[in-house]
């Protein structure tokens, strides 16, 4: 809490020269492209990150998709995840959140610029509606966060239920599922003190539709948590 209360500080005068050009973004839409929006999405984390004293190491770029869109799983650690995938990620993607959160201060803004995607888990219809405006989102080009986990709370390195209808997305678009293994994720915003923390990114190998496409949700929930399972056991050793 002391290094969020801190970057926040620190960040007062970025936070309000980026509020009011995310406005100015949201007023004229035609005069950024989505590579544009996401430049500006970076600049914000990698100043904040320069002053909370955080560096994130990616691992496995390589391995992302060229073409076309896809729905990245990551482990669920804490309120650095997104800004940590974001920040290791070259190519345009946004988020999916859920619709509470997303009304916070900044988050709203921050999921404006990047079109994120609002998912409010108290209406169902609404919840339908959602996962088929991602499916289409997906097939045209798009590339979504969405986390399976159910919270994060005390979860550090340590994986806790992944829900299977996080998955109806990805039948939907079928599109390849990038699982996103995160590591120390939860020390930014988790931990005591203002010391240097080193996070994680890992971007595993991506699973075609074709090899999930004959699965129901549940299965391809444990497929991908088990994948991400490994890259966690295999990094203690």
């Amino acid at each position: 809490m002391l290094r969020l209360v801190w970057v926040v500080g620190m960040s007062l005068p970025f936070i309000v020269y980026y509020f009011f050009r995310l406005v100015y973004v949201e007023q004229h839409p035609e005069k950024y492209t989505e590579e544009d929006r996401y430049i500006i999405g970076r600049h914000m984390i990698s100043q904040a990150m320069r002053n909370s004293f955080v560096q994130t190491k990616a691992f496995g770029t390589e391995l992302l998709p060229e073409e076309g869109g896809y729905l990245m799983y990551p482990n669920h650690q804490g309120k650095f995840d997104v800004l940590g995938i974001i920040h290791s990620h070259d190519k345009p993607c946004t988020i999916v959140i859920d619709e509470k959160r997303s009304h916070l201060p900044l988050a709203n803004e921050v999921t404006r610029l990047l079109k994120g995607a609002r998912l409010d888990r108290t209406d169902m219809r609404a919840q339908v509606a959602t996962i088929m405006h991602i499916a289409e989102e997906v097939r045209s080009g798009r590339r979504f966060i969405l986390f399976a986990e159910g919270g994060y709370t005390f979860n550090e390195n340590h994986l806790q239920e992944f829900h299977a209808g996080a998955f109806k997305c990805a039948l939907k678009a079928q599109c390849p599922i990038v699982p996103v293994a995160l590591v120390d994720s939860y020390k930014p915003f988790g931990t005591p003190g203002l010391h240097p923390v080193v996070t994680q990114v890992h971007f595993l190998k991506p699973i075609p539709y074709e090899e999930y496409k004959g699965m129901n949700t549940r299965d391809i929930a444990a497929m991908v948590k088990s994948a991400i399972q490994s890259k966690l056991d295999e990094l203690k050793k």
